[in-house]
């Protein structure tokens, strides 16, 4: 599928026939009216749901903004199925008045005539079409394949035509062809509504003017827009670098691993088998041929964001090794999807266990201990143990793994950043967990590897204290409000987690609080290095500084649900959130998929 996948991605459809015995046939196609980034996206929508067709030779998968379709014989001319073709209803009526039922369905089947028409006069076979008259609008759009001909176009759409009309006076219709696709509906629905034409085939007055204008804006604008268009060009270039270096890298390596067998690993990404969900993208369990377990993590689509993300888990880390860090045991770059493989961690991450209160779960002091010990070890790695000093920028709870002997395994490096040993800091965008940013960063954006020192400073309190950072009580605020007043009280034993019942050792515990007090100073001078944080949990002999009061300890609002700040905005193309499912009813056919994706 990755041929078929390049050729949406360079011109928005494609057809590709692959293998022998049997040969298999795609097709793919978006909606003339899609972006780029939307037809991508809902082509993406739709590969994921063609597992569900196996093991059928054939399959379709029809969304409102892009068609796919496979088979083991040449389909590309064929127009019209009377077994597989679907109609699809919302029989909700456009009105409860009689008479604007009547309006309405003259009114809608003088549009679905228009875009029929203009779609079969059309080169491309697309139309849009509206009419506004009256108290209810309505909309349509029409859209042939390109491998049918314009004979099999026309057979197509005035069959969807006669289709969708038997779905008034309903709101919205669907003709679901095998050579096309129509609908209607009394809400706009597409992107953009195309030229629209008169009945003698003319542009309308209002066309011929927006033309003009058009014409005379581009013309005041082509000097700008050429200045503009050379900086995005060399940013497009140094974004190609990265991306070609990437794949470079990868196919020259024993890092590539391929789509396919992932795919399979994964279930074809079964939600059953989804291990979390990230601002990056989710994480699922795979097993490999040979039986090894790992854990698949699936991204989207080589935007900037994730040009940065995924070349800093793979370029980052793929060479670092040590027990504390999750390994990366390779990627795939090849499909819709670019994917990360890691070692499977089977206890999930330390927020489930830690904050899940179960007796099956629970843990006892020696392992939280060793679970901060070996975070500090990881980290401590990252800043000086490796050729290439690393800062992780995201380190919390859900980011810190537990394997079966509760080693603590550090992950989630899609926000890390390398830094030159000559540098004092790096100047850069906010990204990260609020409660877990240290000030100097959060307020100036300046970061260094003491931005990670903070960060583990709140996860040391968290899970002596069994609290979350961003849960606040109405006695003492926040678990670091909490710690603070404990220890300027001389009472640190206090705030440790009530659920371990006294059984710890009270001087051990009381100087883990001290050292998280330490890491999480405002003054990054204060704040002692990850090698420091080793040597003062590990040796009984080091005298522990004496910390000051942190910061934000006045801060009376936090969101208790706050996430990972750098999200990317969802698109119509990807809204699943009104999808429906149809299976036929006269047919024993299961490999018609109809999904909004609109």
């Amino acid at each position: 599928m990755e041929g078929i996948t390049n050729l949406v991605d360079k011109q928005g459809w494609g057809t590709i026939k692959d293998g022998s015995n049997p040969t298999l046939y795609s097709l793919a196609q978006c909606m003339n009216d899609l972006s780029h980034t939307d037809c991508l996206l809902c082509f993406t929508e739709a590969r994921t749901k063609l597992p569900r067709c196996i093991p059928s030779v054939s399959a379709r998968v029809h969304l409102d903004g892009c068609f796919l379709r496979w088979d083991n014989y040449n389909f590309y001319q064929e127009a019209v199925d009377d077994k597989l073709d679907r109609r699809v209803c919302n029989t909700s009526a456009a009105s409860t008045e009689d008479y604007l039922k009547l309006e309405f369905t003259a009114k809608a089947k003088e549009v679905i005539e228009n875009v029929t028409r203009i779609a079969m006069a059309n080169k491309d076979g697309f139309a849009v079409a509206e009419t506004k008259r009256g108290v209810v609008s309505v909309y349509a759009l029409a859209q042939c394949w390109k491998t049918v001909n314009n004979t099999g176009c026309r057979m197509c759409l005035e069959k969807a035509a006669r289709e969708v009309n038997q779905c008034l006076p309903g709101r919205e219709g669907r003709a679901l062809n095998t050579g096309c696709y129509l609908r209607y509906s009394t809400e706009r629905f597409y992107n953009d509504e195309g030229l629209k034409k008169d009945d003698k085939g003319f542009f309308t007055p209002a066309v011929i003017v927006a033309i003009v204008v058009a014409g005379i804006a581009f013309t005041m604008l082509s000097i700008f827009g050429g200045c503009l268009a050379y900086k995005q060009l060399v940013k497009m270039k140094k974004e190609r670098k990265s991306l070609g270096r990437l794949s470079t890298t990868v196919s020259k390596s024993n890092l590539n691993f391929k789509y396919e067998t992932l795919e399979k690993a994964t279930d074809f990404f079964n939600p059953s088998r989804k291990l979390g969900q990230g601002g990056a993208g989710s994480v699922f369990k795979g097993t490999l041929p040979d039986g090894k377990d790992v854990a698949v993590k699936r991204l989207f689509f080589n935007t900037r964001q994730w040009v940065d993300e995924f070349f800093n888990e793979v370029n980052l880390i793929s060479g670092i090794k040590h027990k504390n860090l999750v390994q990366l045991l390779g990627c795939s770059i090849e499909g819709p999807e670019s994917l990360l493989v890691y070692e499977y961690v089977v206890n999930k991450s330390l927020d489930c266990v830690l904050f899940a209160r179960s007796s099956a779960q629970f843990l006892n002091w020696q392992q939280r201990f060793h679970i901060i010990v070996g975070t500090a070890e990881g980290l401590a790695h990252l800043h000086g143990g490796s050729q290439t000093r690393i800062i992780h920028r995201d380190i919390k709870c859900s980011n810190v793994l537990l394997d079966e002997n509760m080693n603590a395994k550090i992950a989630d490096f899609g926000l890390a950043r390398d830094f030159a040993p000559d540098k004092s800091h790096l100047s850069t965008g906010i990204a990260g967990t609020l409660g877990y940013m240290a000030p100097e960063y959060l307020v100036r954006g300046q970061l260094t590897e003491k931005a990670d020192v903070y960060s583990f400073g709140v996860l040391v309190l968290e899970i002596v204290c069994g609290r979350k950072n961003t849960v606040f009580t109405p006695e003492s605020g926040s678990v670091l409000q909490t710690v603070w007043k404990n220890y300027k009280s001389n009472s640190l034993p206090e705030a440790i987690d009530p659920a371990l019942k006294g059984n710890f050792p009270v001087t051990e515990a009381s100087n883990v609080l001290q050292v998280g007090l330490l890491c999480t100073q405002a003054s990054v001078s204060i704040r002692p290095s990850m090698s420091q944080v080793l040597q003062m949990l590990t040796d009984r002999e080091y005298t522990i500084p004496l910390p000051m009061q942190p910061p934000f300890l006045n801060a009376s609002v936090m969101n208790p649900d706050s996430s990972t700040m750098t999200k990317s905005a969802s698109t119509r193309a990807m809204d699943t959130s009104k999808s429906y499912s149809m299976s036929s009813s006269t047919s024993a056919s299961s490999t018609v998929e109809i999904n909004r994706a609109r």
